[in-house]
C-alpha cells in the first residue's frame, strides 16, 4: 500500500482550500464599492500629514537653531571680563619683544 493508496481521495487538500478562499474572497471584493471620491480624499489626507510633518521639522529645527544662539550668548554673557594674558601684552617674553608702533 502506498502513500497515495492511503491517503483518502476527499477533496481536502491544499489545492481545493485554496481554490475555496479564492472563490470566497473573489465573492467579497465583488461587493465592495469604493467611494467615488475616496481616491481624493485619500491624497488630501496624505498631503495634510505631509504639511503637518514638515511644519514639525521647521519647527524643530528653529527651535535647535534657537537654543544653540541662546546657549552660544549666554557662554559669551559668563566670559570672564578681564581680558585675560592673552590681550594684555604684559602676559609673554614674546610681546615684550615684539616693535611697539610709533604714534
Amino acid at each position: 500500500m502506498t502513500h497515495r493508496d492511503a491517503t483518502p481521495s476527499r477533496g481536502t487538500g491544499p489545492d481545493r482550500t485554496e481554490q475555496e478562499l479564492r472563490e470566497a474572497l473573489s465573492a467579497l471584493a465583488g461587493g465592495v464599492q469604493a467611494a467615488p471620491d475616496a481616491y481624493r480624499t485619500a491624497r488630501g489626507e496624505w498631503l495634510r500629514r505631509e504639511r503637518r510633518r514638515r511644519l514639525v521639522l521647521a519647527v524643530l529645527i528653529a527651535v535647535v537653531f534657537a537654543l544653540a544662539i541662546l546657549i552660544g550668548l549666554w557662554v559669551l554673557d559668563r566670559a570672564p571680563a578681564d581680558p585675560g594674558v592673552i590681550f594684555s601684552g604684559t602676559g609673554s617674553p614674546a610681546a615684550g619683544s615684539l616693535p611697539r608702533p610709533h604714534p
